[in-house]
């Protein structure tokens, strides 16, 4: 029989039981998440949040490049939204000058013909200024209205290197210099600014006509119209070939190459300056625009403004005083078995270590160094090809020549790049098919560690210094010969002196003879920096 008490106690454990529900309910009604109130699970989730990134690089370093990615894409995505709204706004002052100065002409013609006949008042304003009146159609309206505007700014640098102290293998990569634009996308926004303005199409479509016959009139304005309607590149390499026409034609509008004699007492024509790319203190004192024009950074590691400058870099004393008697320059390969498109299984004279021979002729023959060519194999280990000791290989190597040839004060480790099949690295200098070249430093620092401790090197500053001015040579005189300074984590013995150095010449898709009229250029501006060429920008 059920007493008053245990009828009150029952009352008092509902109540209790309900209160607890009203105030923490989650635990009671989200069943899938009750575990988690246990203390011993509670205890192994903290111990488990408690790991340091230290302890997992590989999914730091995957959040480092997916972040970098996204942040990349981003700020390309703004880039191309201001480019865009600024080009707009832009056509729109030219169709608004273009309209008013059609105006004005208009008026101005009619005042004039009121003044002289009178009668004929009428007919002019309904007919408007004769065609030989009317404004030239401004460059940018002739783009807008007849052949549309084209803009290729990327400016893609395929890049590959193999190898590096052990685990350096890396695939081709991409330098994005400045944001594409989307053609279509401008063109449409342009057509929707100009949909509900009947009279600006109307004076729109009448300059388009004038336009027409002015390029049937002169042929020349033709040219540079489709000139412009093409890649910007190609458009610049244009101009830079009517202003050295016009150079010929007046020296004093352009330097004029120089002509020197060389140790085998031919005569060697020096190009004049034909920069493509703003080279003044101004423009290269901004870090953004260095980083952009001169450089190739790695995803592994990154570049600072402390560590690139360019007034630093030029100011750096890279000469050498020339002593024929001695040897100065030293030339290796860590990967002598790299080949080209037509190499010949089995020939060295095919590889790089062929490039390096005529390399190393030039610098003998035609400028008069003493140079030092290390042909052994470095990447052959057990009769197979194995670069993942062959950095360590070429060192251990290298300190022992070095101690012998304690004069030699220029280091190049000379390579050819690896890229994807369809692409060829090459362009025309001094009429040949001529590889293009890639400077490559390796600046000791990773994103993932900072500072790579077991692989010190004391001339990083040096060897940056020594690639930019290279690379400054080649703007002022070949722009189209370089790639960029490739700049990644590890150090690829370039520790070994201060004007350390390595090259990556072409890739495994150019001919031997595009690689090796590579080397032409290439001696030629590292004999200015070594001479102390001038270094003023253009």
């Amino acid at each position: 029989m059920v007493t008053n008490f245990q009828k009150a106690v029952c009352v008092f454990l509902s109540l209790c039981f309900f209160a607890v529900l009203a105030a923490a309910p989650g635990p009671y009604f989200l069943w899938d998440n009750v575990y988690r109130q246990l203390p011993l699970y509670c205890f192994v989730e903290k111990e488990a949040r408690r790991i340091p990134e230290a302890e997992d690089p590989e999914t730091t370093e995957k959040m480092i490049e997916s972040n970098a990615l996204y942040l990349a894409e981003g700020r390309q995505a703004e880039q191309i939204g201001e480019e865009n709204i600024r080009y707009i706004e832009e056509e729109s002052e030219e169709v608004q000058d273009g309209e008013a100065e059609n105006e004005k002409a208009e008026n101005g013609k009619t005042e004039k013909v009121q003044e002289e006949t009178p009668g004929t008042v009428e007919e002019d304003e309904k007919s408007g200024p004769p065609e030989e009146d009317r404004e030239e159609m401004p460059e940018k309206e002739k783009k807008e209205s007849g052949e549309g505007r084209k803009e290729d700014g990327e400016k893609r640098q395929e890049n590959d290197t193999e190898g590096e102290e052990g685990a350096g293998e890396k695939d081709g990569s991409d330098k994005i210099g400045e944001n594409g634009r989307d053609d279509a996308g401008i063109s449409d926004e342009n057509e929707g600014v100009k949909a509900g303005e009947e009279a600006e199409e109307e004076a729109e479509g009448n300059l388009a006509e004038k336009a027409e016959e002015k390029a049937e009139r002169d042929p020349a304005e033709k040219t540079e119209e489709k000139t412009s309607e093409g890649d910007v590149r190609e458009g610049e390499k244009t101009t830079k070939k009517e202003a050295g026409e016009k150079a010929e034609e007046d020296p004093g509008e352009n330097e004029k190459g120089t002509a020197e004699q060389d140790f085998s007492g031919e005569i060697v024509e020096r190009p004049g300056k034909n920069p493509e790319i703003d080279l003044s203190s101004e423009a290269l004192a901004d870090y953004d625009y260095l980083l952009n024009q001169f450089y190739i950074v790695d995803s592994g590691t990154s570049a600072s403004p402390e560590l690139l400058s360019a007034e630093r870099f030029l100011a750096a004393d890279m000469t050498l005083q020339k002593d024929a008697s001695v040897p100065q320059i030293l030339i290796y390969h860590s990967h002598s078995q790299e080949e080209f498109a037509d190499s010949r299984e089995g020939e060295p004279e095919d590889t790089i270590v062929g490039v390096g021979n005529y390399l190393t002729e030039l610098l003998t023959e035609t400028y008069g160094y003493q140079v030092i060519h290390v042909t052994e194999t470095f990447d052959i280990i057990d009769g197979e090809v194995d670069r993942s000791r062959a950095y360590d290989c070429a060192r251990e190597y290298l300190d022992k020549v070095l101690e012998e040839n304690p004069t030699v004060e220029v280091i190049i480790d000379l390579h050819r790049d690896g890229v994807p099949d369809d692409r060829h690295l090459v362009t025309e200098i001094n009429g040949k098919p001529t590889a293009q070249v890639m400077f490559f430093n390796g600046i000791s620092y990773t994103s993932s560690n900072g500072t790579v401790d077991y692989l010190p090197n004391p001339y990083i500053q040096d060897n940056l210094a020594f690639s930019f001015q290279l690379e400054y040579q080649s703007a002022l005189y070949y722009p189209d010969f370089y790639r960029g300074i490739y700049l990644a984590g590890l150090r690829y013995n370039l520790h070994l002196r201060p004007r350390a150095l390595l090259l990556e010449a072409g890739a495994q898709t150019n001919t031997i003879q595009e690689v090796k009229n590579a080397m032409e250029p290439f001696a030629e501006i590292l004999d200015r920096v070594l001479s102390g060429a001038e270094q003023e920008g253009g």
